[in-house]
Order: C-alpha cells, then sequence, then structure tokens
C-alpha cells in the first residue's frame, strides 16, 4: 500500500520516504512530526490518539492516518518526541521501537554522562537515552528505523567521546581488560608526601619547610606527567565548547602550581614566599586515588558478569542420526538432542529424554543439594549434571536460554539509574559552568581591586 509522503515545513527530503518505502518513521522536520504508531485497529483507536496527541499541551493539530498507521502531529519547537510519546502510551497504544546499545568511551564524570545523553537525545527520531558512566554504556530508544548506530555513534563524536556498538555480551571467551594499575597512585602519594609533611613540622614547632626548588622539583611530575590526563581531558572537552571535572582539575591545580613557580622565581625581600606546591600535588594524587577506584569497580562489575556468562560451556556433544559428535554451542538448535555426561554443565535448556541423573542447579535456585533429573524432567543450562549420562532435547538457544536472560537483566539493571544518581547528572551539567563563571568573576574581581 502506498503512503503519502511526510510533510515538512519547510519542505525537507527525507531519505528512505518515497511511497511504499519502509516503514513509516519518526522524523522531525521544524515543528511537524510523523509518528509510527503501533495497536490500532479501528477508526476509534485513530481518534483516541489523534485526540490524546491534541491534547498535549503546544500541539496545534493532529492527525492519524490509520491505514498507514501514521500519525501527524504540528506542534511547538518546543514539544519533543518524550511529550508525545507519553501521549500515545497514555491512550494505550506504543510507538515503533528499537534499543540500540552503545559503548562510550572518555567519560570521567557525571556531567559528561549528561552531555553524551543530551547528544542523543537530539537526534531526530529518539526517544530516550540513557547513560551509565560504571559500565560506560549507553542505551537509546529510537522510533525511526532510519536511526543507525552509526548515526548515533556520530552524535556521541561530536560531543567529544568515542561511542562503538555493543555486539556482543561479555562472554567466557571475550577479553579481560587488565585493572588499572596502581602504580600512578602510589608514585604520586610518594612524591606528595614530603610535601604534606613538611606542614605537619609546624604543629610541633618544628621547621620541615623544603626548599622551594626541591618542592617544585617534587610537584611538577606529579602535575605534568601524572596529571596529564586531566589536561587531555579537559582539552577535549574544551574543544566541543563545554566543561567537565578533569577541566576543573587541570585548571586549580595549574593556577596553584603556577602561583607558587611565580613566587618562587620573584625575588622576595621577606624570604621564603607562601607556596602551593603540596595543594596541587595533593588534589591530583586523591583525583587519581578516586579515578582508580572507579576503573577497579568497573572492572569488577565486568567480571562479574563474565563469570556468569562462563558457566555455559562453549561446546557440546549432539546426538544426531545416531552419531555423536561435538560442536560448537552457537551451532545447536531448538528440538537437537544433547549428550551431557558426567560431571559437565549442562549447555543449553530442554527437557531430559534418556537417562537419570542429579543436576546441580544452584546458580539458578541458590539450593546447593543436587536435584533429581528423569525423563520429561526440565533442565536449566549452566546446571551441572551428576552421576548419570543425560539426553536432552533442546528448547531454548542463544539469547533465549534462562542465563543469557539472566546476564541481560543484569545488565539492564546495571544500566538503570537511581533517583539520587539522576538527582547527581542534573546537578553536575550546570555545576562546571557555574563554577568557571564563578572562578572568572573572581578573577576580575580581584583583578581589578588591586590594580
Amino acid at each position: 500500500m502506498n503512503r503519502p509522503p511526510f510533510e515538512s515545513h519547510p519542505a525537507v527530503a527525507l531519505p528512505g520516504a518515497a511511497l511504499g518505502a519502509s516503514p513509516p518513521i519518526a522524523v522531525e522536520t521544524g515543528t511537524r512530526w510523523s509518528l509510527p504508531v503501533t495497536g490500532m485497529t479501528c477508526a476509534s483507536c485513530a481518534s483516541r490518539v489523534e485526540k490524546a496527541l491534541a491534547a498535549v499541551p503546544g500541539v496545534s493539530t493532529a492527525t492519524v492516518n490509520l491505514a498507514t498507521e501514521v500519525a501527524t502531529v504540528e506542534a511547538a519547537p518546543n514539544v519533543g518526541m518524550p511529550m508525545l510519546e507519553t501521549a500515545v502510551r497514555q491512550a494505550g497504544y506504543q510507538l515503533a521501537e528499537q534499543t540500540f546499545e552503545l559503548q562510550v568511551q572518555g567519560m570521567t564524570c557525571a556531567s559528561c554522562v549528561a552531555r553524551v545523553e543530551k547528544a542523543l537525545q537530539r537526534v531526530p527520531g529518539v526517544l530516550g537515552a540513557e547513560v551509565n558512566l560504571a559500565t560506560e554504556r549507553a542505551r537509546v530508544r529510537t522510533a525511526s528505523p532510519d536511526v543507525s548506530a552509526a548515526t548515533l555513534m556520530a552524535a556521541a563524536e561530536q560531543a567529544g567521546y568515542t561511542a562503538s556498538p555493543v555486539t556482543q555480551q561479555v562472554g567466557a571467551s571475550s577479553v579481560s581488560k587488565p585493572a588499572a594499575p596502581v602504580w600512578p597512585i602510589l608514585l604520586a602519594a610518594a612524591l606528595s608526601l614530603p610535601l604534606v609533611l613538611q606542614m605537619f613540622g609546624a604543629l610541633f614547632g618544628a621547621d620541615w619547610m623544603l626548599p622551594g626548588w626541591v618542592q617544585a622539583a617534587l610537584a611538577a611530575p606529579v602535575q605534568f606527567i601524572l596529571g596529564a590526563r586531566f589536561y587531555r581531558a579537559g582539552w577535549k572537552a574544551l574543544r566541543v565548547g563545554t566543561g567537565n571535572m578533569d577541566l576543573l582539575v587541570a585548571l586549580g591545580t595549574s593556577a596553584a602550581f603556577g602561583l607558587s613557580l611565580y613566587l618562587l622565581l620573584r625575588p622576595s625581600p621577606h624570604g621564603m614566599p607562601h607556596l602551593y606546591f603540596e595543594a596541587s600535588s595533593v588534589v591530583i594524587t586523591l583525583v587519581l586515588l578516586g579515578k582508580w577506584l572507579e576503573a577497579r569497580a568497573k572492572h569488577q562489575t565486568t567480571e562479574a558478569l563474565r563469570a556468569l556468562n562462563a558457566l555455559r560451556p562453549e561446546r557440546a556433544r549432539v546426538r544426531r542420526q545416531g552419531v555423536d559428535q561435538e560442536v560448537p554451542v552457537a551451532e545447536i538448535r531448538v528440538n537437537d538432542l544433547v549428550v551431557v555426561r558426567p560431571g559437565e554443565r549442562v549447555p543449553v535448556d530442554g527437557v531430559v529424554e534418556e537417562g537419570s541423573s542429579e543436576a546441580d542447579e544452584s546458580l539458578i535456585t541458590g539450593e546447593s543439594l543436587p536435584v533429581p533429573k528423569h525423563p520429561g524432567d526440565a533442565v536449566t543450562g549452566g546446571a551441572v549434571n551428576g552421576a548419570g549420562v543425560l539426553v536432552v532435547r533442546t528448547r531454548a538457544v542463544g539469547a533465549e536460554s534462562t542465563l543469557s536472560r539472566i546476564v541481560r537483566m543484569v545488565e539492564s539493571a546495571q544500566a538503570k539509574k537511581a533517583p539520587i544518581q539522576r538527582l547527581v547528572d542534573r546537578v553536575s551539567a550546570v555545576f562546571v559552568p557555574v563554577v568557571m563563571v564563578i572562578a572568572l568573576v573572581t578573577l576580575l574581581a580581584w583583578g581589578l581591586g588591586t590594580g
């Protein structure tokens, strides 16, 4: 069935919008939206959707074509896709959706998360985007078949980050990223410790103050070698016209180090001036420690998922035409007969066809006692077979297996944000710019006051 071409104001040529082309898409063209609506069965359904969309504040007109299942909405510029999606859902219908998962690299703080989410949500056709800093993943919901992973990756890259599609789950054979090295923190602490100890001497009336050039020599490696990551991340943020926590760390510590170096090189008639090398070194050391703890938590999260997925064997013994042959688990199909020997893990979800044994299903039930298995009983992939040989008829494989669904649920739970985390993300989005403005105002006021 041919569909009327999408209207636009002003007219815009849409890729793939030819008559009779791919399913209708959700595209924003000025103040006109075209939304694919699913679940409508009659004219009253279309009327209900029209009323729901027309009731959205800012919507001037809303028309629904039942034949093409497309809702056309004219609205004010401040009306976004999430508002229209909510109206359709409240009417009892759905927008045609697809979900993308991206691995986003380069994020260092909550403000980075907010920036990536905003960049992804600005892509026409995106219903929502959730970015998790701990797992470095973005989950994007779209209502447009024309929105691809490449489009979303380009949006993330324009925001100053690197994104790639998540093509597979973390498995037992996946290459594990090495844990973050601890030596930079230890080295930074060793170089900063003498700078900190000299302050404690004053508490006991002792003069432990190091010569100025020694303080500079200890602080310089911490500032410019161990702290180089903050300059790189801050520069990336500046290039796209934004700021992040790394930029604040780089500016703050550079100001302390630069002022100390200026006072050290300027001749002073009153002896050694007040230097702040210890402040810049300690700040960088503590932030490096926080980054290391964060990276360690990410590594443990990945290892937990990898350990869970490793419970499923990579190869299985399949009986075909009376002959047992070993094949990769990925090649097993529904209704295949799988032979499980004593002590092996069950590779698939299925039903016992032959044999009797016991299975350790503690990975699912938490119960350590083996469960008797006889013909007709269900078995779960990942369970450990006991002393008998079982022949299992496959009922679920791959992404539909119980173990795979558990892994997806764990990943989904990690991707979700707690309410307090959402609040932190909103605050961090304005925290960095506010701090930068306050610092600039302070500098100008100080300069004018002393000028």
